[in-house]
């Protein structure tokens, strides 16, 4: 069985909290924009410029990282965008 500790904290050492938090978040926006974009397998096809059976392949030997949500796949924007190279000299080969 978890122990559990509850601590009693008043208004103002929570608004304080609160605060030092969206001031952190100002001077290092990093922060708050961690969570990357996750776009679909239409969408990353059409920005890589190849086809969906193509993007399943390339998913499945590695070349692009693909991420499954529930049943749906998903790509991280920021990934797909720094693979566009490796992608270019596969795809010329």
């Amino acid at each position: 069985m978890e122990q559990v500790l509850f601590s009693q904290f008043t208004l103002e050492e929570i608004v304080d909290a609160f605060k030092k938090v969206l001031k952190e978040s100002k001077e290092n926006p990093k922060l708050v924009n961690s969570q990357t974009e996750l776009i679909t397998r239409k969408q990353t096809a059409k920005i890589i410029g190849i086809s969906l059976p193509t993007l399943n392949e390339w998913s499945k030997r590695g070349v692009i990282p693909s991420y499954r949500i529930g049943t749906r796949v998903r790509y991280k924007k920021d990934e797909v965008m720094s693979c566009l190279t490796k992608v270019k000299t596969i795809k010329y080969r």
